[in-house]
């Protein structure tokens, strides 16, 4: 007679059903590379280039900025700003095409988030079939999505505030176009230091990224 439980062989049938299988296809791993990248070089460059004009009582520490000056700092933020642009706009329409996102993302419902919220935070929320994210997952990277579409916008308005008079009125004006820039910034680094600290506490989603398996 198996000694195991039911949670332990409801775990081990969800692990042989996720083994061998591909959790993320090669456009999604290049993909999140590339934006891990880009993310990074453009959080740091606009660092250095919120430093020289602060909008709060505080400014980055040399050491984590990007560029040494503000014409630097511009030059990087600008050439990482299309990379991540061109590869955001390949990551999102493949997402819809191929219905990963409708698949991956939907539905997300209150009860369930909830629900996964209180599981994370008793050390009870599986993680054993990548291949299908939890609630709060799914609310988070859908989030993440949205939030990038802000920046972008907020980022075009501050840019080019004359070009794109509309837009940057849309925001409130140009100073207003900023703290919605800083902010959408600050939610993405939240997002990346949560994401990075799941990856470290399950192991195998980062070989997930790397390999696909």
């Amino acid at each position: 007679m198996s000694s195991l439980t039911a949670g332990e062989r409801q775990h081990g049938v969800a692990a042989d059903r996720t083994a061998g299988r591909v959790v993320h296809p090669a456009w999604v791993r290049i993909c999140h590379w590339i934006n891990a990248v880009a993310m990074i070089i453009m959080i740091m460059s606009g660092w250095q280039i919120y430093n020289a004009s602060p909008l709060f009582e505080f400014v980055f520490p040399r050491s984590i900025t990007l560029g040494g000056w503000l014409a630097g700092a511009l030059l990087w933020h600008f050439a990482a700003m299309w990379l991540l642009v061109i590869n955001g706009l390949v990551y999102v329409i493949l997402g819809f095409a191929t219905g990963r996102f409708r698949r991956k993302l939907t539905p997300i419902t209150t009860a369930d988030v909830i629900a996964d919220t209180r599981a994370a935070f008793t050390g009870k929320l599986s993680h054993d079939d990548l291949a299908t994210y939890n609630a709060v997952q799914k609310l988070l990277y859908a989030g993440i999505l949205l939030v990038g579409v802000l920046i972008v916008l907020s980022g075009l308005a501050i840019w080019k505030p004359v070009q794109f008079q509309y837009l940057t009125a849309l925001f409130g004006g140009y100073d207003f176009a900023r703290y919605v820039h800083f902010f959408a910034m600050a939610a993405i680094v939240l997002f990346l230091i949560v994401h990075v600290v799941m990856s470290l506490l399950v192991p195998k989603s980062l070989r997930a990224m790397l390999t696909g398996r």
